[in-house]
């Protein structure tokens, strides 16, 4: 898994596509989000807005 991320933060650096990093954060944000709120009270009043 680090491998993965040390290499993405390489291509990054290397072809100056500094615009996909906050991309990719918020996407990995708005899936913790769902997995861990999925089997919560919190879940109908989420998936409204997704």
């Amino acid at each position: 898994m680090w491998e993965l991320a040390k290499e993405f933060l390489q291509f990054l650096r290397k072809e100056k596509k500094w615009w996909l990093a906050p991309l990719i954060f918020i996407l990995l944000l708005l899936g913790a989000l769902i997995v861990f709120t999925s089997g919560s009270v919190l879940a109908p009043l989420m998936y409204p807005f997704l």
